[in-house]
């Protein structure tokens, strides 16, 4: 099982590219079984859940082809098992988003429910509500969903709850529906934003994307279309954060700034100097951090998924920061590898409270979880000594060559596998 290896204590300087989004990726892939035709998707990143997503799109019989670099192509015209199997979705929750596609082109699926990080409970019940609103039969049995539809009926849907992937696999359901549908409380994410451009581009009618009202307007069939994956806005802050963290001057590329604003303002609090053009992002940081306290939201507030990274660097800031935790129950499983390293955090429900100290020591950790992994490596890039993190299959699910990326920034880390270093 690889380790990464880190010795910390240097400055990252250069310029790196920010990868596409997983999480725009993930459900544009599902979207590829809305149409017979052809999806030419460029910056794809190379992850192992977009490989996951990739064996079970092929499972059911789409053919995706990976061309140069970063593209995908997608055919969806032979498709012939409408099943998705516990052993490829046992290992990524995102696999629930095939649910709708093939109701709503097929009139039935059979899709087990999902696993991915053990951050905390993600019931996929709004996805149910909303495709029995819409129409579809559904049962739970031996832990499968199973969907059933002659053709899905537009319809008005209320979440109880905002949900990114609800919100996806809905409005991928509606596109094929007979009549409108009306998606209230709809997240409002740019990944979400992203989906619904590309189905735009397919033939789709939909409008409302990007606020938390969304209406589709069902069409009989989709076409092929072309689309480029949005930057991944949490990868970038993730670098944003190791350099809050390291001090040094780092331009990334391709980057969506206009997608990161309220944690750009948090980093800005913490001293971080940051410049922003509309697909580049400069950061310089010359002096101990300042903690910086957050609340995490839906979008467009500060996103949970960036919790883990902003409680690495207070954790070595100058005072003391408040983080509550508005999402996930089960999100602090970093603190107490953190706590290995010298971090003073104490938590109190949903509460964390981070006192930051003038050091971290390197230390061996074990990650828990995708974001945790980042956590645990940008402590690493800024304690004195040797850091080992253990688990990085989980960094592996939500980064693309991320120690390649920082060992051109200047840090000194290494992959370490059972073949030996890399």
């Amino acid at each position: 099982m690889d380790k990464l290896s880190i010795t910390g204590g240097r400055r990252l300087e250069g310029e790196i590219t920010v990868s596409g989004a997983k999480n725009a990726a993930l459900p544009i892939l599902c979207a590829g079984l809305l149409t017979a035709d052809i999806l030419a998707l460029e910056n794809v990143p190379r992850l192992n859940d977009i490989d996951t997503m990739l064996r079970l799109l092929g499972r059911m019989g789409a053919r995706a082809e990976r061309g140069a670099a970063h593209d995908v192509s997608l055919c969806a015209a032979e498709v012939d098992c409408l099943e998705a199997p516990y052993e490829l979705v046992k290992t990524m929750r995102a696999s629930i988003l095939v649910l709708g596609p093939l109701v709503a082109r097929y009139g039935q699926a059979r899709v087990s429910l999902p696993g991915g990080c053990a951050i905390g409970q993600r019931p996929v019940d709004q996805h149910i509500k909303g495709l029995a609103a819409l129409g579809a039969d559904i049962q739970i049995e031996h832990g499968f969903v199973i969907a059933r539809a002659r053709r899905l009926k537009g319809a008005s849907i209320r979440t109880d709850m905002v949900t990114v992937t609800g919100t996806e696999n809905l409005m991928m359901a509606a596109t094929l529906a007979e009549g409108t549908t009306v998606l209230e409380n709809a997240a409002r994410e740019p990944e979400v934003v992203d989906l619904a451009e590309l189905l735009i581009k397919m033939g789709a009618r939909i409008s409302g994307h990007g606020t938390d009202r969304i209406v589709i307007e069902g069409v009989e069939k989709l076409h092929g279309a072309s689309h480029r994956v949005v930057a991944d806005r949490i990868e970038a802050g993730t670098f944003l954060c190791a350099v809050g963290a390291t001090g040094g001057d780092v331009l990334l590329r391709q980057a969506a700034p206009e997608t990161m604003g309220a944690l750009l303002d948090k980093l800005q609090e913490a001293g971080l100097g940051l410049e922003c053009g509309p697909d580049w992002i400069r950061c310089t940081m010359n002096q101990r951090p300042r903690a910086v306290g957050a609340r995490t939201r839906e979008y467009p507030g500060f996103p949970t998924d960036m919790q883990a990274q902003l409680m690495a660097l207070d954790s070595i800031a100058d005072g003391t920061a408040v983080i509550v935790e508005n999402i996930f129950e089960n999100r602090y499983m970093h603190v107490q590898e953190l706590g290995r390293m010298g971090a003073q955090i104490d938590i109190d429900g949903h509460t964390a409270v981070v006192t930051g100290v003038p050091e971290l020591s390197g230390a061996n950790v074990m990650a828990t979880d995708l974001r945790a992994s980042a956590s645990l490596v940008i402590a690493g890039l800024a304690a004195r000594g040797a850091t080992t993190i253990e688990r990085i299959y989980h960094l592996d699910r939500g980064y693309e060559r991320m120690e390649e990326k920082l060992r051109a920034l200047g840090a000194d880390i290494r992959r370490i596998s059972d073949k030996g270093a890399a």
